[in-house]
């Protein structure tokens, strides 16, 4: 389901319409998600951990969304570092994603909902190794 907004064309004095698919509204939940300090990563499941093999970087990754006309909400399913507070992090993280999406799109976000899924360690090398909590 894609958002449309009524605009005026300033040229014309007619109505047009823009439409936002939701892919893009999780594209920007899953980047503002990411700018937070203490977020390991997204939990995108087998479907973007393929992408990723082949090369693709899939930033809605771990995002759900559903969109109507006015309004989102979003499912984020992280996986935080090791040693950070939670709450303290998935509430940057809440209102991180609510400000970009509300920003960027108009939309009103009714809800930014945290699912953590899993604690990433580093490993000899330094990248972060994913460890899954069921």
């Amino acid at each position: 389901m894609e958002k449309e907004t009524k605009v005026l064309d300033k040229k014309s004095g007619t109505l047009g319409a823009i439409r936002i698919a939701d892919e893009v509204v999780s594209i920007i939940a899953g980047l503002a998600a990411t700018e937070i300090d203490g977020i390991a990563g997204m939990s995108g499941g087998l479907v973007g951990g393929i992408a990723e093999m082949l090369g693709k970087k899939n930033f809605a990754k771990g995002v759900k969304v559903e969109v109507g006309e006015k309004e989102a909400a979003v499912d984020l399913y992280i996986i935080v570092k090791y040693g950070v507070r939670i709450p303290d992090i998935a509430l940057a993280v809440q209102e991180n994603v609510k400000q970009a999406i509300e920003t960027m799109t108009g939309l009103s976000v009714v809800e930014v909902n945290i699912h953590v899924q899993g604690v990433g360690f580093p490993d000899e090398e330094g990248k972060e190794e994913e460890v899954r909590v069921r």
